[in-house]
Formats: structure tokens, C-alpha cells, sequence
């Protein structure tokens, strides 16, 4: 030991303290040869084996300064010199104690693809003129999709169709072409006073909007046809005028269409002549069973003779039910890949009376050929950084690209997107080197989700719609017929909950023969949804994590204290882990900076776990609660440490929804009064339990029997028939209920 180094005592000091104190001084020094404890070796850095000067440096970003911590000089054993060298960052490391990772084993499969486009052009179906010249001038098509020019035809014979084609196909100018022509060509010009010649079912808002604004596109030359909308948002009375006044070509929710029925004296169905389900799946995935039985009823009684069309992207059994009910000698139409057309060369479209279907052509999806699917496997604590490097990668550094990132609930949606506006954005001020120029522009962020007021989104889904670039962040309520133009990417954060839903997902890119890709997110316990995707063959290619967090040494605003001072080089694997340390560390620095953001971030962890335990039972195997290491998921939602007691108030909140279903096996047959009043107050879109108010007892002053015609008749949701005094009685033991709770 080099005696330099000890503090030797002075010459006037008693002997037994001078040698107690070189033995004290001894202890220290040997003390400090040794290696550092476990609990320290893990919060330190190591240095390199050549000697450099440490200083204690300062991390600038977002306009804060954040000190972090020099390691104090130590000798450094070979052992601990082979060890991978830690950032110094004051936060738990998100590469330690991760699952591995494992091997996708994707089988091959065919996918079920089909042909968009033909060269047979509008012209040819003897269209009005006028009608062709707003077609090729307004919507600016000349040429017709295959769906459309196998639907167009059928429907202009009068016939009833069951319509299957892939997402972004053309559905919806293959049923509003036919009815325009069709209303146009009346012997008796149409009058306003008239009421509904045409009435289009749709399950959101947004796809109200769009199909409302396709159909006035269509009615350029016919002015005296008036289309109208209604839905859940809009004021009621301004409704029930439009409806006074008069409206010939009627798109709604069934929702808000049950509550009109009911309430408004003007509405008739006396001279329909169409009666259109678009996205019927979305429909009954909704749970609007019976609001469609209580149309159905109401449109039965005052018409029989019309034409009825279902349209969908994917077929379900509910589906097949509603057809059943609702369309008379119907014809199929499907458009096939291009392996069917040996067995039916003439004409791709299979036209037969709707024969019940088979569960594998159930589960096969049609995608469209220019579709590239991606899936990552990534833990579940670098989940929030991996989400935020591609979007930095494709928003920022990238031209004219336009995401659509999907949440399971609305709680995600609005922690992610005020986490990602305060950070993200905020750190895009000046350009850094490798950079684009403006690319700080090309960063922005919006949301839609069902609890949002109707006027803002409206506005959100117009400023995406006609946006070049953006990031949406939305729950499902953007999943289903959107017309979203120019998407690029479809980034599902949390994974849907059927084969379906994510076929309508990914939907949203790739439309009219665009080219477009996915990205799918999975933790390593959910690697196995990979297998049920290909077994609706629905091919997936592997990105790996680390491919996408590279994209954090073009930023360097994400340095770190080792890297500060030096230029731009070759990064290695151990900068890209240090900047997305960085990179939490801001995360967390936010959702920290207050106990309001901090109780936010667990309501948001929350709703996640709420909404991981919705999994239907043939996914429990793949998503379950238990498989979740909470402790890990909260490090996605920015929390240092698993909130306390989370689980055990998710799990006291789902054994109060488990008692339900044995309630309703036991009564089947009938209904509680929240359910029976849900569709008068539902929008169309509620993404949770409506508010119900409260009803009115019989002979009250506001009350309203129903109308006869709206008696029940077989409810296809659940295949059983319901008796109207079953379910009086059921109205009545609730309501009964109802007043002693």
C-alpha cells in the first residue's frame, strides 16, 4: 500500500490515539480496495480500464437541468471488468430483469387476398349521366372495385345481398350508387315532405359523417333528394325539426334511431325502399341487438316491400342471424383471392341464396395485397419507450408519414396522449444533427375516443382526415369503415381482442390499392397470439426491438452524460440503452413532477388491467392477469414503483362484474331496465354504461307507452325468443328493484 495515501497523524498527538487512528484509516483503505456491496455495483457505473477524467455533469432537456451521480473511483476486479458497462442515469434500469424474448415460430400460411381494382369503368352500368359525371368529377373514380362491380348490379336489380369484401374496398359507393339511381329514376319526383326513401344503419358517429358526406357528394345534380344524419351529440329538438321537414335518404345509429322512434310522432317508414346495415359485425359487437329488433319492428309495420343490403369487412355468426332475419332470398357476393378463380372463372362473385356458413369461412379474412404486418415482442417495462422511439422514427425523422396508434381504452388514450405532448413534442424545438429540417413540425399528436363531446370529435376526425401527417391516437372508434386518407402506419399498442378487430384495424391503411403497413406490440408472454393470427391466416413479419430504438442516436437531445461532449459516431448497443434510459427518465420525470399526474398514471394502469381481463376465454391462455408483472407495467405508465393495493381493487371491481353473468343465466330470457333504456340514450358509441334515466311510472305526466309495432320479436343476438310478457314482467320486478335500491 503506498503510505502517500493515508492521512498520517501529527507529531503531537498521544501515541494510543495516533495508532488508533492509523488502524481506523487502515480499515477505511481496505475497506475501499474492495469491490463495492451488490446493492452498489448495481447503481454505479463501471468505468473503462484506461483512466479518464470524471466529472459530475449536467443533463439538459425540455428546459430542466438534472444532476446525476459520478461513481467514486474503485479498483476493478477482471470479473467486474467483463461486466456490461450501466448508464448513469438516476433511475431503475429498463434492461435488467427483463423475460427473454422469445423466438417467433410463424408458420407460413396463404393469406386470402383480393383484386381491387378492374378495368370495367361506371359508364357501362347505364348510370344516369349526370350521376357518372359526379363520379369521375366529384369523387374523381373512373374505374370500378371489384365489390363494386359485382354489388352495383345485383342492387340495381332489385335484389336483397349479403356484400363481402376486404377493408378500404369500395362498400360504401357500392350500395350509395344504387340507391342515388334508384331514387332518381322514380316515375313520381321524390318530395322533401315524403320522408325516408333510403335508411343507412351505421355503429359510430364518425362513419355517420363520412357516409353523410359521400351521399351529398352523389346528390350534386339531384337537389331535390335531401340526405340527412342523425346521431348521439347532436341536440335532439334540432333533430326532430329536420325530421319534420323532411328527409329522404336517412343515415343513423341505432341508437339515437330507437329514441326518435319512440319519442318523435314525425318519423314514418311508410315509403322506404331501402334499408342498409353497414359494418352490421360492428353493430352487434355494440350489443344494439335489440335496438336492430326494435327497427326491424317499426319498418315492418308500415313497409314490407324494400330492398335490404348487409355490408361487412368480416362475417360473424350474429351476422348470418341478422341476415336470417332481415333479408329476403338475398344474394352472396364475396369477392375471392385469385386461387378461385379456376372454380368459378365466369364470375368471381359467388351469387346464391345465402346458405348458412362454415366456421372456416367464418375465420378467414380477406387483407389487401399492399398490406405489410409487422409484430414486435417487447417487455413490458421498455413498452412506453419502444411506443415513443417509432414515433419519433416515422413522424419525425420520416416525410409525409400519418399514424393511427390504437389503445384498448379511453383512459390510455388521453394519459398517452398528454404524456407524449408534454415530452415528446416540447423536445422537438431545434433540429439536432442528422436530423430533418422541420421536422419539428411534423410532429403532432390528436385523439378520439368515445368520451370526448361530439363538436371536438368531429373536429378531430376532419383535421386528421384532410391532415398530411399526424399521430392519432384513438381507441376503437376509429376501427370500423373510417376512410382515413394517406395513413401509413397502424400501430396497435394493445392487442385486439379478436382475429376480427384486428383485421378492422389494419383496415384503416392500405384502402383503394394504397400501399400501407402495421405494427403489432406484444409482451413475450403474449408471443403466442402470433399462432392464432395464422390460424386466420393472417401473416406477420418479426421487427426487433432493437431495430427500433436505434432511431434514439439520431436524437441528441436523448445523450447521455458519457456521450455529451463527443461528436456524432457509430453508436453501439450500450448509447442506444443509455438514451432510452434517457428517455424514461423524462417520462418518469413528468408523470412525477406532481401527485395529480401521479395519481393520473395509476388510473391509467388501472384501466389497462381493467381492460386485459376482457379477454375472451379462447385468449385467457395467452392474456391473463397472472402473467403480468405489475411492477413492470407500471415502468410504461412512468411509475418508479407498482402502485399498492392495485390489484386488489381490480380484482374486488371484476368479481362484482363476474356476479353478473350468473345473474342472467339464471334469467335468461330477460333483461335488467338498464339494458331494456340503454338504446334510447346510447349514441351509437358508448364505450361504456350508459347513463339511464329514470323512468317514468305509468300515468306520470312524460310517460309514453310504446308503440304496438314495437313488441319483440326473435332477438338474433342471442338466438331465443322473447316473449313480450316475459318481458313485462321483467320491466316490472326492475323496476320494483330499482325503488327499494
Amino acid at each position: 500500500m503506498a503510505q502517500s495515501s493515508l492521512d498520517l497523524p501529527g507529531s503531537g498527538d498521544p501515541p494510543n490515539l495516533a495508532s488508533q487512528q492509523a488502524k481506523a484509516t487502515k480499515r477505511k483503505h481496505q475497506a475501499s480496495s474492495e469491490a463495492p456491496p451488490a446493492k452498489r455495483r448495481n447503481e454505479t457505473s463501471f468505468l473503462p480500464a484506461k483512466k479518464t477524467s470524471v466529472k459530475e455533469t449536467q443533463r439538459t432537456f425540455k428546459g430542466n437541468t438534472q444532476k446525476t451521480f459520478s461513481p467514486k473511483k474503485h479498483s476493478v476486479s477482471p470479473s467486474d471488468r467483463n461486466q456490461e458497462e450501466r448508464p448513469c442515469i438516476k433511475t431503475s434500469s429498463l434492461f435488467k430483469n427483463n423475460p427473454d424474448i422469445p423466438e417467433l415460430h410463424r408458420p407460413v400460411v396463404k393469406q386470402v387476398q383480393e383484386e381491387v381494382f378492374t378495368s370495367a369503368a361506371f359508364h357501362e352500368l347505364g348510370l344516369h349521366p349526370h350521376l357518372i359525371s359526379t363520379i369521375n368529377t366529384v369523387l374523381k373514380m373512373s374505374s370500378m372495385t371489384s365489390v363494386q362491380k359485382q354489388s352495383i348490379p345485383v342492387l340495381l336489380e332489385g335484389r336483397d345481398a349479403l356484400v363481402r369484401s376486404q377493408t378500404g374496398s369500395g362498400k360504401t359507393l357500392a350500395y350509395c350508387i344504387p340507391v342515388v339511381q334508384s331514387l332518381q329514376a322514380m316515375k313520381s319526383k321524390i318530395q322533401r315532405s315524403d320522408g325516408p326513401y333510403a335508411l343507412v344503419l351505421v355503429p359510430t358517429r364518425e362513419l355517420a359523417l363520412q357516409s353523410f358526406d359521400t351521399v351529398q357528394k352523389l346528390l350534386k345534380p339531384f337537389t331535390w333528394i335531401v340526405p340527412g344524419v342523425l346521431m348521439g351529440g347532436e341536440k335532439r329538438k334540432s333533430e326532430k325539426a329536420r325530421l319534420r321537414k323532411g328527409i329522404n335518404i336517412l343515415i343513423s345509429t341505432p341508437g339515437r334511431l330507437v329514441d326518435h322512434i319512440k319519442s318523435t310522432k314525425n318519423i314514418h317508414f311508410s315509403r322506404l325502399r331501402w334499408l342498409v346495415f353497414d359494418e352490421a359485425d360492428r353493430i352487434l359487437d355494440l350489443g344494439f341487438e335489440r335496438d336492430i329488433t326494435v327497427i326491424l319492428n317499426a319498418v315492418n309495420a308500415e313497409c314490407q316491400k324494400r330492398q335490404n343490403v348487409l355490408l361487412s369487412a368480416t362475417l360473424t355468426e350474429g351476422v348470418t342471424r341478422l341476415a336470417d332475419i332481415s333479408l329476403h332470398d338475398p344474394v352472396s357476393i364475396s369477392v375471392l383471392d385469385k386461387s378461385h378463380d379456376q372454380l368459378n372463372p365466369k364470375d368471381k362473385a359467388v351469387r346464391e341464396v345465402c346458405p348458412p356458413r362454415t366456421g372456416d369461412e367464418l375465420d378467414n379474412f380477406a387483407i389487401p395485397e399492399s398490406l405489410e404486418q409487422h409484430v414486435t415482442v417487447v417487455p413490458s417495462k421498455l413498452r412506453l419507450v419502444c411506443l415513443a422511439a417509432f414515433i419519433l422514427q416515422k413522424c419525425k425523422f420520416e416525410k409525409d408519414q400519418k399514424m393511427v396508434v390504437f389503445f384498448s381504452s379511453c383512459e390510455l388514450v388521453e394519459f398517452h396522449y398528454s404524456l407524449f405532448l408534454q415530452t415528446l413534442l416540447s423536445s422537438s424545438g431545434a433540429p439536432a444533427s442528422g436530423q430533418l429540417p422541420s421536422a419539428s413540425t411534423r410532429l403532432k399528436f390528436l385523439r378520439l375516443h368515445g368520451n370526448m363531446e361530439q363538436e371536438e370529435r368531429t373536429a378531430v376526425f376532419q383535421e386528421f382526415s384532410h391532415s398530411r401527417r399526424g399521430v392519432l391516437l384513438c381507441t376503437d372508434v376509429a376501427a370500423r369503415g373510417l376512410d382515413l386518407p394517406q395513413v401509413t402506419w397502424i400501430v396497435q399498442y394493445n392487442a385486439p381482442s379478436s382475429p376480427a378487430e384486428y383485421i378492422h384495424r389494419i383496415g384503416r391503411t392500405a384502402r383503394i390499392g394504397c400501399h400501407g403497413s402495421s405494427l403489432l406490440i406484444l409482451a413475450p408472454s403474449e408471443a403466442e397470439y402470433v399462432n392464432s393470427l395464422a390460424s386466420h391466416k393472417i401473416n406477420v413479419s418479426e421487427m426487433k426491438m432493437e431495430d427500433i430504438l436505434c432511431v434514439l442516436a439520431r436524437d441528441d437531445c436523448f445523450k447521455g452524460k458519457r456521450w455529451g461532449a463527443q461528436k456524432s459516431h457509430a453508436v453501439g448497443p450500450q448509447e442506444i440503452r443509455e438514451r432510452a434510459t434517457v428517455l424514461q427518465t423524462v417520462f418518469e420525470d413528468y408523470v412525477h413532477s406532481s401527485e395529480r399526474r401521479v395519481s393520473w398514471a395509476k388510473k391509467a394502469l388501472q384501466s389497462f388491467i381493467q381492460a386485459y381481463a376482457t379477454y375472451p376465454r379462447e385468449l385467457k391462455h395467452i392474456f391473463h392477469v397472472r402473467s403480468l408483472h405489475l411492477g413492470h407495467v407500471a415502468k410504461s405508465f412512468g411509475l418508479r414503483d407498482a402502485p399498492r393495493n392495485l390489484s386488489a381493487l381490480t380484482r374486488k371491481k371484476r368479481k362484482a362484474h363476474l356476479k353478473r353473468p350468473d345473474l342472467h343465466k339464471k334469467t335468461q330470457s330477460k333483461h335488467s331496465l338498464t339494458e331494456i333504456l340503454r338504446s334510447e340514450y346510447s349514441s351509437g358509441i358508448e364505450p361504456g354504461v350508459a347513463k339511464v334515466k329514470k323512468q317514468n311510472a305509468p300515468g306520470e305526466p312524460g310517460s309514453r307507452p310504446l308503440r304496438p309495432s314495437l313488441q319483440p320479436t326473435p332477438c338474433f343476438g342471442h338466438g331465443k325468443t322473447l316473449k313480450w310478457r316475459k318481458t313485462q314482467k321483467a320491466l316490472q320486478q326492475d323496476s320494483k328493484t330499482s325503488q327499494k335500491v
